[in-house]
């Protein structure tokens, strides 16, 4: 007779074990995020904070706000009596907007310099943890192999397909493969195409 699983039962299943796997993952992820943020100093988190607060849709609002009552102000100050501080053609503002544009030209950069580092720790990360998982991937094939070969009612056969996939994967030998697939054809001299001769 047929029973639907208790609670209990269902804790102890497979879901917990692949949640206790997530938060393993989890875990490890966030130690990895907090070591690379435990070196960095004030003055850089400063900065990135900064950035990101400007990087905002709101503070393009702020700057336009700024910019067309700046320009406004100072058309409409002689018509109502007053001295413009910054006559057109606006010089003040726009040596406002060249220093700014400076000043988030060097805050972008500071911050895409760490970002790009960690971003080459992670590359170099997932490159360590796919060539290992690679090399058991051929090693499972290669046992499952042996036992099929081994297993008197299986039928021996060759299967080149396995074989291959056995025999662990070169780095070197694929980037030398990807740089000559992908490689610029401008260094090949252009060949006569017969249709185009007159």
């Amino acid at each position: 007779m047929f029973t639907y699983p208790t609670m209990d039962s269902r804790e102890s299943g497979p879901t917990t074990v692949a949640g206790e796997h997530l938060a393993r993952n989890i875990e490890t992820i966030a130690e990895v995020h907090a070591h690379q943020e435990h070196g960095v100093g004030r003055h850089q988190k400063f900065v990135e904070r900064l950035n990101e607060a400007i990087g905002r849709p709101r503070s393009l609002y702020w700057v336009l706000a700024v910019v067309i009552l700046w320009i406004s102000w100072n058309l409409a100050s002689p018509a109502l009596g007053h001295a413009a501080f910054d006559p057109p053609p606006f010089s003040l503002l726009q040596g406002g907007i060249a220093l700014s544009a400076l000043l988030m030209t060097i805050m972008i950069l500071t911050t895409q310099k760490r970002q790009v580092k960690h971003a080459e720790q992670r590359a170099q990360l997932d490159l360590q943890v796919n060539l290992r998982a690679e090399q058991k991937i051929a090693k499972l094939i290669q046992l499952v192999e042996e036992l099929r070969r081994d297993l008197p009612n299986v039928r021996n056969r060759v299967d080149t397909v396995a074989d291959a996939m056995t025999r662990e994967v070169d780095p070197r030998e694929v980037m030398s493969h990807l740089e000559h697939t992908f490689e610029a054809p401008s260094d090949q001299e252009p060949k006569d195409d017969p249709a185009v001769k007159k």
